[in-house]
Parts: C-alpha cells; structure tokens; sequence
C-alpha cells in the first residue's frame, strides 16, 4: 500500500465538487515527453452513492472509441481502481476516454476478471466532455452497484477505501502512464492493488 498517498473524500448531500480536494495524477513513474495534468475528486452522497470526477489537460485526446468494453486505455484514458469493501480481495478497473465510453471489470488482479455487466444490469453512469484545452469524465456509483459488486452499501465517517487514479494512453502518439499513488514497479502495470492509497470517508 501507498503509505503516503490519502485522499479524503467529503460528504455531501448533493453532487458538488466546488471544495472536493484534488488528487492529482503526478507520478509518470514510466513515461519520458508526456506527463499531462491529471486529477480525480470523489464525492460521497449520502445515502446515494459515490461520485467521481476526472479531468485531463490534452487539447487533442485520442478517442477513438465509443462503446462500453472496448479498450478504451489505448486511447487518452482517465482511470478509477477501487476497493469499496477492504475486508474482501476484490477491486474494479474503471476505465473512461473522452468520448465517455467505458470498461470495467471486478478481478483481484490483472488475471481472474469478470466484466461488471455479467454481475448487474444497471452500469454506472458516464458523462465525458470536451474543452478547449482538457477533457473531463463524471461518472456516479450507486449504492446498490457498489453493494452488487462489493457486498457493502453503507459507509461512515472514517471508513476506508483502497484505491487508485490514472492517466495513461497505451496507443497514443507518446505512450504514457500517471498515477496518483506511485507503483513502486519497474515496469507499467496499474493492476497492482498492493499500492493502492486509502480513500477516507471524510465530514461534511
């Protein structure tokens, strides 16, 4: 685990990322020429779910896809790992391009994965958008996702989440791999949990 990278995540009863702390993406740990400004906020929303928001600066992301459970990662990508639930293994890759298509999949590992639509019917919502210089993804996780794919639909203050945000483009025209908190590996792989930080369900 990342001993040093804490986010806390506010509570609030409403979706506003106005005072939501930033997480920056920072660490380009493998990656020479490119290193864009990334960062990711997340929201709880009391008794609805959780919220996350992610924003790029690239004027020209590669967004080539469309559809959820395409490889999305191969193009400009902003992606959420995480463990809702740290007394099981599990964790979901949440994987967004500018075009707000999707993957995901609950899996210990990089091995051993199980797509989240065989698990539930209602996928998170995704909302991308475009500016002139960043691109954005808001995405929002139910209470009764999280429940369907971690077995926990109720959180408290102080409660903690195990996770990861990214920023890479596997296929991009300079191949590169951010990180909030840093993968202590000598070659890319975001599918280590073991470095994931702790998400703290924080006050209002």
């Amino acid at each position: 685990m990342s001993a040093n990278s804490v986010y806390n995540i506010l509570v609030k009863d409403s979706v506003d990322f106005s005072d939501a702390p930033k997480a920056e993406i920072a660490c380009y740990k493998w990656t020479e020429g490119y290193t864009p400004y990334a960062f990711a906020q997340l929201i709880y929303v009391r008794d609805l779910g959780l919220a996350l928001h992610m924003e790029a600066y690239e004027s020209e992301p590669k967004s080539v896809y469309a559809m959820y459970n395409q490889p999305v990662y191969t193009d400009s990508c902003l992606e959420f790992f995480v463990n809702c639930n740290p007394d099981q293994p599990l964790y979901i890759n949440f994987e967004m391009n500018a075009n707000g298509a999707f993957l995901s999949a609950l899996r210990p590992g990089r091995k051993g994965k199980q797509p989240i639509h065989e698990l539930m019917s209602d996928l998170p919502a995704v909302m991308a958008k475009k500016f002139e210089d960043h691109w954005s993804v808001d995405a929002f996780f139910t209470l009764s996702q999280i429940k369907t794919l971690f077995g926990k639909d109720t959180f408290e203050t102080g409660d903690v989440l195990l996770g990861n945000f990214y920023k890479c483009g596997d296929e991009t025209p300079i191949p590169h791999f951010g990180m909030w908190a840093p993968i202590d590996l000598e070659a890319p792989d975001f599918h280590r949990p073991e470095f994931f930080g702790k998400l703290i369900i924080g006050e209002v």
